[in-house]
Protein backbone atom coordinates (compact mmCIF):
# COMPACT_ATOMS: atom_id res chain seq x y z
CA UNK A 1 0.00 0.00 0.00
CA UNK A 2 1.18 3.55 -0.65
CA UNK A 3 2.56 5.78 2.09
CA UNK A 4 0.23 8.66 2.95
CA UNK A 5 1.60 9.71 6.34
CA UNK A 6 5.07 10.33 7.75
CA UNK A 7 5.98 8.49 10.94
CA UNK A 8 6.37 10.49 14.12
CA UNK A 9 9.92 11.14 15.27
CA UNK A 10 9.04 10.63 18.94
CA UNK A 11 6.36 8.32 20.27
CA UNK A 12 3.80 6.16 18.53
CA UNK A 13 1.59 6.94 15.57
CA UNK A 14 1.47 8.96 12.37
CA UNK A 15 2.71 12.46 11.72
CA UNK A 16 1.55 14.86 9.05
CA UNK A 17 0.26 13.65 5.69
CA UNK A 18 2.90 13.42 2.94
CA UNK A 19 0.57 12.61 0.03
CA UNK A 20 -2.63 14.14 -1.25
CA UNK A 21 -4.54 11.02 -0.20
CA UNK A 22 -3.52 11.60 3.41
CA UNK A 23 -4.70 15.19 3.26
CA UNK A 24 -8.04 14.12 1.75
CA UNK A 25 -8.47 11.50 4.48
CA UNK A 26 -7.63 14.00 7.22
CA UNK A 27 -9.93 16.70 5.85
CA UNK A 28 -12.70 14.14 5.36
CA UNK A 29 -12.35 13.04 8.97
CA UNK A 30 -12.41 16.62 10.26
CA UNK A 31 -15.40 17.40 8.04
CA UNK A 32 -17.30 14.33 9.22
CA UNK A 33 -16.74 15.08 12.90
CA UNK A 34 -17.45 18.82 12.49
CA UNK A 35 -20.56 18.24 10.38
CA UNK A 36 -21.97 15.67 12.76
CA UNK A 37 -21.26 18.00 15.70
CA UNK A 38 -23.10 20.81 13.96
CA UNK A 39 -26.08 18.64 13.02
CA UNK A 40 -26.38 16.08 15.82
CA UNK A 41 -24.54 17.04 19.00
CA UNK A 42 -27.49 18.66 20.78
CA UNK A 43 -30.31 16.66 19.18
CA UNK A 44 -28.90 13.16 19.42
CA UNK A 45 -25.72 12.72 21.47
CA UNK A 46 -25.74 8.94 20.95
CA UNK A 47 -25.81 9.31 17.17
CA UNK A 48 -23.06 11.92 17.35
CA UNK A 49 -20.92 9.68 19.55
CA UNK A 50 -21.36 6.67 17.31
CA UNK A 51 -20.43 8.67 14.20
CA UNK A 52 -17.32 10.09 15.88
CA UNK A 53 -16.29 6.67 17.22
CA UNK A 54 -16.74 4.99 13.84
CA UNK A 55 -14.99 7.77 11.91
CA UNK A 56 -12.08 7.75 14.35
CA UNK A 57 -11.66 3.98 14.13
CA UNK A 58 -11.68 4.07 10.32
CA UNK A 59 -9.23 6.99 10.26
CA UNK A 60 -6.81 5.28 12.66
CA UNK A 61 -6.85 1.97 10.79
CA UNK A 62 -6.17 3.63 7.44
CA UNK A 63 -3.50 5.91 8.93
CA UNK A 64 -1.76 2.96 10.60
CA UNK A 65 -1.68 0.98 7.37
CA UNK A 66 -0.40 3.88 5.26
CA UNK A 67 2.27 5.34 7.59
CA UNK A 68 5.85 5.22 6.32
CA UNK A 69 7.65 2.64 8.48
CA UNK A 70 4.48 1.59 10.31
CA UNK A 71 3.42 2.41 13.82
CA UNK A 72 5.96 1.60 16.49
CA UNK A 73 7.53 3.47 19.38
CA UNK A 74 10.27 5.87 18.28
CA UNK A 75 12.84 7.58 20.50
CA UNK A 76 13.88 10.31 18.05
CA UNK A 77 17.10 8.83 16.72
CA UNK A 78 18.09 8.54 13.08
CA UNK A 79 16.35 5.53 11.58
Amino acid sequence: MAEWFESKRYGLGAGLPIAWQGWVLTLGYVGTVSGSAFLLAERSPWAFGSIVLTATAVFLVIAARTTRGGWRWRWGGDE
